[in-house]
């Protein structure tokens, strides 16, 4: 992503604004290095679908922790855009895994999160993934199952 950003700088990948910029770049590396629980209890799968279980408290604790940092990400550094700082950003491909987690695994949001996630999977790229992702050949049944 910082190969992508220096040398394509008119793509705007980050955010201009120093503080901004810094925030974008701290949730973007707490979301390729965080989330253990997430990652280990929902794995990603776009194309399955699974019902609303009960998960451990560690995995609770990294959905609130994603929520708060998408919220307060909008809140202070949003502005009129749809994505985390406005124009979509690096930070805003990081999240799309998540995003897909919280599709396939049906995890409550709130408002705010339901919005972004909806901002999310507007993207045409976005759908495309998805629906490259149901078209895919390769079956591995114990993964796939719909519940």
């Amino acid at each position: 992503a910082e190969y992508v950003a220096e040398h394509f700088p008119e793509a705007r990948l980050w955010p201009e604004d120093t503080v901004a910029r810094a925030r974008a770049r701290s949730i973007a590396s707490e979301m390729h290095a965080g989330f253990a629980h997430l990652r280990r209890e929902l794995p990603m799968n776009c194309r399955a679908r699974r019902t609303r279980r009960a998960r451990s408290a560690g995995v609770d604790q990294d959905v609130a922790r994603v929520l708060d940092c998408w919220r307060s990400t909008l809140r202070n550094f949003g502005g009129d855009g749809p994505f985390l700082f406005g124009d979509f950003t690096i930070a805003d491909a990081f999240f799309a895994p998540v995003a897909c987690r919280f599709f396939t695994y049906d995890v409550e949001v709130d408002d705010t999160g339901a919005d972004y996630l909806d901002t999310l999977f507007s993207i045409p790229a976005m759908q495309q993934w998805m629906c490259d992702a149901e078209s895919e050949p390769m079956v591995i049944a114990e993964y796939d199952a719909v519940e």
